[in-house]
């Protein structure tokens, strides 16, 4: 609600339909999607400061507030593929 993220989703290359496989698909990707109501550009990455420093003052209330871990450099195709093809 007013952190007003811009993703850059680039087509590298168009490749030929598989037979049986969903569209659209996501190949592969870069990290994390930042969670929700983090505070915009800054705010994420202060974030992020904290949570990877357990002796940063606000480590365990944000790791409380995103459910108990985030691993910022994770990134998961079948998940996203799987959000994909649940729409």
């Amino acid at each position: 609600m007013g952190d007003d993220w811009i993703h850059r989703i680039e087509v590298e290359k168009v490749l030929p339909k598989e037979a049986g496989t969903t569209y659209p698909r996501c190949l592969t990707g870069r990290r994390a999607c930042p969670p929700e109501d983090c505070g915009g550009l800054w705010g994420y990455a202060d974030f992020v400061t904290a949570i990877t420093d357990p002796a940063h003052e606000q480590h365990d209330e944000l790791l409380e507030w995103v459910g108990g871990a985030f691993a910022p450099e994770h990134f998961d195709a079948t998940a996203i593929n799987k959000q994909l093809t649940a729409r």
